[in-house]
């Protein structure tokens, strides 16, 4: 915590709420004109929206109204997406669901996602959108409104996640393989039955390489890094 501090701007606090209840009594006493938010993973209370003069407004990583919700570029990957997107939007009652204030596509998802340089080409994109959001919200400007209709939610990774099943398909399998890794920083991996043993499977591919073949419901993959099982009641 210490260096987090150390590394702010002159005049920037640093707070740290106990609950989400308290949100709107800290930004009002800041006496605010806008709320920035980006990668705060609570929901907001409308009372702390309300507590600015212009409201909030939040960077999302996706392309609005696709993939709302805490985890968007974990299910762009899981999905097998080849890119994602920044957007820029109002901030309301329900997740990231107001009207766009910017907007930009075009960052490529490869196939091993580092996350190091992904966030790199995000943190760039938002660069650029940031400032045109910012004049557009200062002039009051209500954004342009999602279409529901298009609207999916990328919520938090379901418990059965974390287990591989080979009857699956085998891309559908490589991109739950790809995800885990993405969100784990390559640390750890959905776990599967490979004759005898239980894995960690950390990285796949689709194209014949070494490594471990397995058959999936559709076809081969190849496991080319992997680790044992960790058991937590070890």
């Amino acid at each position: 915590m210490g260096e987090i501090v150390d590394a702010l701007p002159s005049g920037m606090d640093l707070v740290i709420p106990g609950r989400k209840g308290m949100l709107p009594h800290i930004v009002a006493g800041y006496r605010a004109d806008l709320i920035v938010c980006y990668g705060f993973p609570w929901k907001i209370p409308a009372a702390a929206l309300r507590s600015t003069k212009l409201g909030a407004i939040n960077v999302h990583t996706s392309m609005l109204p696709k993939y709302r919700g805490p985890i968007p570029v974990n299910w762009a990957i899981r999905n097998g997406d080849k890119e994602i997107g920044v957007t820029v939007h109002w901030m309301e009652s329900e997740f990231d669901s107001g009207g766009i204030l910017a907007q930009e596509g075009g960052i490529e998802l490869d196939d091993d996602v580092v996350p190091q340089l992904l966030w790199r080409e995000v943190d760039r994109c938002i660069e650029r959108l940031l400032p045109c959001a910012l004049q557009k919200a200062a002039a009051g400007h209500p954004g342009t409104p999602q279409e529901e209709g298009l609207a999916t939610y990328a919520g938090w990774m379901e418990p059965d996640f974390a287990q591989l099943d080979w009857n699956a398909g085998r891309e559908e399998i490589h991109h739950q393989v790809r995800a885990f890794r993405f969100g784990s920083s390559g640390r750890s991996g959905p776990v599967g039955t490979v004759g005898d043993r239980r894995l960690q499977v950390l990285r796949t591919s689709l194209q014949p390489t070494d490594g471990i073949k397995v058959v999936c419901g559709d076809g081969p993959l190849w496991i080319t890094e992997s680790a044992p099982e960790v058991n937590s009641d070890s």
